[in-house]
């Protein structure tokens, strides 16, 4: 079974068997054959068929021609070889941080709340945003912070798995990080407990601050296997409560299941295309809506620096079908999907295969998408201040919506009513 994840989180759950007859009559060992494995899963998978303009066979050759007497050694080599192609999406997990990824991904995890990435502009460790309410978050970090160090290591010394390593940890534990603002370039360390942390995605509630225009707002967090159906059923939650009208949050929403991004967007669009997916060849595959949409309720999605991946992808549909108004600052602009491949003995690759694009065909990579309603935050909100008067983002995503409340007809707010 395959699934993939719009951002820095790509799982495919199945093992790859590769070897022919030439690694059977040459007589590899295993550390070689996992090389090898690696190899070949790149040569197959990989969006760039120039790889990175070098010569991927030679490359094989080089790598095959290091020490290889223990597993320690072949992923050494391997990860370097992933190294070459320039790209810290496409990334080598050995066993025990591919079983993290796993945990990660069932919705619970020991750590401090950080999506990190590394910049592809200037290799910096970076962090994408935030997990709610998680130490992080509540220490005041935020999206774009560039990591400097963790427990006293530099951060550049560090592969993007290795930083991810060292922030994760037994619960209780404390963490030490050195970070630079990217709102105000100031050096600060925190010293964060490491907790168990709850991937719950959605927050919903009812903001009947206008008794004759209640309002949906739902908050989601992360694209994972349950989003859609969480999503789903907020709506009909609060669509009982007598919403008229919603908010969807992705802000710092790093992304998570590609196939979680285009299930809600199917929630509320009634036709057109999701996203196209463009392989290496150029070939275009897209992603429509099933006609079956929950609500057709008015909509506005807040985003920032913070909103990428999965999060693009449906903000990216729901703007260029005119079905919401977006309203926030620049998303985060990672328009590369990565699938992980599983290694026989419990090893992994994260591969970028493919870019995707919007409806209207913008590749947002490194670009992000403007929304149509620009509303900085001076000073970034607390947990505790979304949805407040400070929260001046969300008060403008209310203000739209009763400015088209007084002058335009309420949509249905069920299709099948």
């Amino acid at each position: 079974m395959r699934r993939i994840l719009g951002s820095i989180l790509v799982l495919l759950f199945c093992v790859f068997s590769l070897f022919g007859g030439e690694a059977q009559a040459r007589g590899y060992t295993e550390e070689e054959k996992l090389l090898l494995q690696s190899w070949r899963l790149v040569n197959e998978a990989y969006i760039d068929d120039s790889f990175n303009h070098q010569n991927w066979w030679l490359v094989r050759q080089k790598f095959l021609q290091k020490p290889l007497n223990n597993k320690e050694e072949a992923y050494k080599a391997i990860s370097e070889m992933l190294a070459t192609l320039n790209d810290p999406y496409t990334r080598f997990f050995p066993p025990q941080q591919y079983k993290n990824l796993q945990i990660s991904t069932s919705g619970e995890l020991s750590g401090v709340g950080l999506q990190i990435s590394i910049n592809p502009d200037n290799n910096q460790l970076e962090v994408v945003s935030p997990l709610p309410n998680s130490p992080a978050e509540l220490a005041g970090i935020q999206p774009h912070d560039q990591i400097l160090s963790i427990d006293g290591i530099p951060a550049n010394t560090l592969t993007l798995d290795e930083a991810a390593s060292r922030i994760r940890g037994e619960e209780g534990t404390i963490v030490t990080l050195e970070i630079k603002s990217q709102k105000d370039g100031q050096i600060r360390q925190y010293q964060l407990k490491r907790q168990r942390l709850s991937l719950s995605p959605v927050v919903a509630q009812l903001d009947t601050t206008h008794p004759d225009y209640p309002i949906g707002y739902i908050r989601l967090t992360q694209f994972s296997g349950n989003a859609t159906e969480e999503v789903a059923h907020s709506i009909v939650q609060l669509e009982e409560q007598g919403a008229k009208a919603y908010i969807l949050d992705l802000r710092n929403n790093p992304g998570g299941l590609l196939q979680a991004g285009v299930d809600i967007a199917r929630l509320f669009l009634p036709e057109g295309t999701i996203v196209y997916t463009v392989n290496r060849q150029g070939v275009l595959g897209s992603y429509e809506s099933d006609g079956h949409p929950i609500t057709l309720a008015p909509l506005v999605v807040l985003v920032n620096q913070g909103t990428a991946s999965a999060s693009e992808i449906l903000a990216g549909a729901l703007q260029d079908n005119h079905r919401a108004v977006l309203v926030g600052e620049r998303t985060f602009g990672k328009g590369l999907i990565q699938s992980l491949f599983q290694l026989p003995d419990g090893a992994g690759l994260a591969i970028t295969v493919a870019k995707y694009e919007t409806p209207n065909h913008r590749d947002i990579n490194k670009q992000g998408i403007m929304p149509d309603i620009e509303v900085k935050l001076e000073h970034p909100i607390t947990l505790f201040e979304v949805g407040t008067a400070k929260d001046y983002q969300y008060q403008a995503a209310v203000a739209y919506l009763l400015q088209q409340y007084q002058g335009m007809p309420l949509m249905a707010s069920n299709p099948s009513n």
